[in-house]
């Protein structure tokens, strides 16, 4: 091989090696600044972020008693479950890992199906209280955990403004303080869910879906209704006839998937206690900009996640609301 054949070939070979090093290969991320701005997602909503996942996940009990509200830290949350707690009062489990909130509450008391959906996350679980069966669940060890039994007035505070039990908060720094000092890690972010590319979402279709209300009492202000903003894209939620906002910023609780599941709930106790089936999957609606699908849903390893044909259906990146209902006959949806 002549000389300046064997000169230019090395000059090609370095500048080829220089651009590998810039950009990557073999599908890793590089970096976390502005010029990785393409290469990280937040892994449970799916939008793209500049910084590399490295928080774990929080998953927080938060009241939904009309007293409650508004709550705190809602308009943050990546994913919300809401179910029937005691009578036809809902709950929220509201899993956070994009962004934290600088505080959340009013927190409420844990139930064994809600640990359960945050252990689905790998989620330190917050709660304020316990009934007898989430007590053994959260003593066997079966999540990390934080509760206010343990320190109200230490890492939770009570809230001047309202009564008890609809007043207790707490913060992101102590939630970090509070798992310092019972050795929890908190820098391993869950494993993300599964998103539709901009071409899958631009091909949602279903029966429209203008509104949607679900049907959980006799009282108006103890319902969920969704109503569909076609210029954002996204759902906006309404208890009582007022819109669902943060108290923390004022923002409105905007949603992108709109899961609603129906499982079988049994009553337990004369408390009025229940335990809801999570494991055995059923009849779901998965409703995406303005689109209504029929489907199924599944436990998968702890996460109620929507299949068709018994394949999973992706979500449209952004955040996801799921009610778990008794039935989907509560659930009506209009124009």
């Amino acid at each position: 091989m002549g000389k300046k054949r064997l000169i230019g070939l090395m000059f090609l070979l370095l500048v080829l090696s220089a651009c590998g090093r810039q950009h990557g290969t073999g599908g890793q991320q590089q970096g976390t600044g502005k010029s990785a701005a393409h290469q990280w997602t937040a892994p449970l909503t799916g939008i793209r972020t500049t910084n590399r996942p490295a928080k774990r996940a929080v998953a927080v009990m938060i009241n939904n008693h009309p007293l409650a509200r508004p709550q705190s830290g809602l308009s943050s949350a990546d994913v919300v479950y809401e179910a029937l707690a005691e009578g036809e009062i809902t709950r929220f489990v509201a899993i956070f890992e994009s962004h934290m909130p600088a505080k959340f509450g009013p927190v409420r008391s844990a139930r064994p199906y809600f640990i359960k959906l945050a252990k689905g996350y790998d989620a330190l679980y917050i709660a304020h209280g316990y009934s007898p069966g989430a007590k053994n669940l959260l003593d066997s060890g079966y999540v990390d955990e934080l509760n206010g039994m343990q320190y109200d007035g230490t890492l939770f505070k009570r809230s001047a403004a309202r009564k008890a039990p609809h007043n207790s908060y707490i913060t992101y720094q102590n939630i970090l303080k509070g798992a310092r000092k019972k050795g929890y890690v908190m820098n391993q972010p869950p494993s993300p869910l599964s998103f539709a590319s901009a071409k899958e979402v631009k091909n949602i279709s279903g029966i429209s879906a203008g509104k949607v209300s679900i049907r959980y009492s006799s009282r108006d202000n103890l319902n969920a209704v969704y109503r569909y903003n076609a210029e954002k894209g996204k759902y906006a939620r309404y208890a009582g006839g007022a819109e669902t906002v943060d108290a923390n910023n004022g923002q409105p609780v905007l949603i992108d998937n709109l899961f609603i599941v129906a499982a079988k709930h049994k009553l337990i106790d004369s408390h009025g206690r229940k335990d809801i089936d999570l494991t055995s999957g059923g009849k779901a609606y998965l409703i995406q900009k303005g689109k209504l699908r029929e489907v199924e849903w599944e436990n998968d390893s702890g996460r109620i996640l929507p299949y068709q044909n018994g394949e999973p259906v992706k979500l449209v990146p952004g955040k996801t609301w799921v009610n778990i209902v008794p039935t989907l006959s509560s659930v009506t949806v209009t124009d």
